[in-house]
């Protein structure tokens, strides 16, 4: 029988970082390539009239090709005003609640992961210091509102770039590769995403992939025989229904997953990834030059092989804890659109 005493004590430190950032009143609203310093060359979608209905969709991960030209949404982030005095702030859609992507240091109570330290390479190539930033944490269900209200310029918070939402936001290129696992108690008799999940009660995030993939009719919940929960606002919030035995197990992505199990041992990871799936810095429709602003910073971010920042980043935060989750772990080959 797993251990009570460890879930519950993540259980409390999970709820105890709960609270939002208060931020102020925002005005004005590849390919297969051969292999280079540990990142594949770039892959080129070729679109044309024939053909953009199907690429949009065939190739979610295209995205803009990168430049540092400063066009509309640049300057409206550099002279955003608040109370008279110009910000000088980037605002980034966060976590805080995802180990080892976007969470609170205990030591120091500092935002901290992989995702972090990417939002801090944005700000500092668009305002020269990488703590120009205001962070603000939302929940997964709310990172499309937010970016189309105008109460963020970036989110960057493990977002998985797909068709569906490239309809409502916009996508940089493909910073990390993930896929779906399941996520259960250490003596669980699931096996995977299979048929071992019959009558057994799953809980993913509300707006999250995951949950696409449960409500697919061939291969979801109903097909499995498995009891899809009602979801919830975030998928950390899952594993505290996981831990309290409200739900037999958990549908996120890998790269989280190994995260959550890497904080309490009573978890653990079976089966495979049954999605491969992209994480993209998401921004406003309307946002070219800031897309391609990104991706820019993006293409530095991934040079360098062993040396780059995207590795540095990697070895810092996921290494020791993605390593069975993540067998190839460079960065993604950017894909570009003509």
């Amino acid at each position: 029988m797993r251990s009570l005493r460890s879930a519950a004590a993540v259980t409390v430190c999970a709820l105890g970082v709960a609270t939002a950032i208060a931020v102020p009143a925002m005005v004005d609203d590849g390919g297969d390539g051969d292999s280079k310093g540990g990142v594949r060359q770039p892959h080129t979608v070729r679109t044309g009239a024939e053909a953009a209905a199907a690429d949009s969709c065939r190739d979610p991960e295209a995205s803009l090709r990168p430049s540092s030209a400063s066009g509309p949404a640049i300057k409206r982030i550099k002279n955003r005003e608040v109370n008279g005095h110009k910000l000088n702030k980037l605002i980034a859609g966060v976590d805080q609640n995802s180990y080892r992507w976007g969470y609170r240091d205990p030591a120091t109570g500092d935002l901290t992961g992989f995702d972090i330290d990417l939002v801090r390479a944005i700000a500092d190539d668009i305002f020269g210091d990488p703590d120009a930033v205001i962070f603000r944490t939302i929940p997964t269900s709310q990172r499309i509102k937010a970016l189309q209200q105008g109460k963020v310029d970036v989110v960057v918070r493990t977002m998985t770039i797909n068709c569906d939402r490239i309809k409502d936001v916009a996508f940089s290129t493909a910073y990390f590769q993930a896929g779906q696992q399941v996520l259960v108690p250490d003596d669980s008799s699931i096996t995977g995403y299979n048929k071992t999940l019959r009558g057994k009660k799953v809980c993913t995030a509300q707006g999250s992939t995951a949950e696409a993939e449960l409500d697919k009719p061939d291969t979801g919940a109903e097909h499995l025989g498995a009891i899809k929960v009602k979801p919830v606002p975030n998928q950390l919030d899952c594993l505290v229904r996981l831990q309290l035995g409200q739900v037999d197990a958990v549908i996120t992505d890998n790269a989280l997953a190994a995260g959550q199990a890497a904080q309490d041992p009573s978890v653990k990871l079976v089966g495979s990834r049954f999605t491969d799936e992209f994480y993209g810095v998401a921004m406003n429709k309307d946002d070219d030059d800031l897309v391609r602003r990104v991706n820019k910073v993006l293409e530095n971010y991934r040079q360098g092989g062993a040396g780059s920042p995207w590795m540095q980043a990697y070895q810092k935060w996921l290494a020791k804890d993605f390593s069975t989750a993540q067998e190839n772990p460079t960065p993604p080959a950017p894909e570009y659109k003509d």
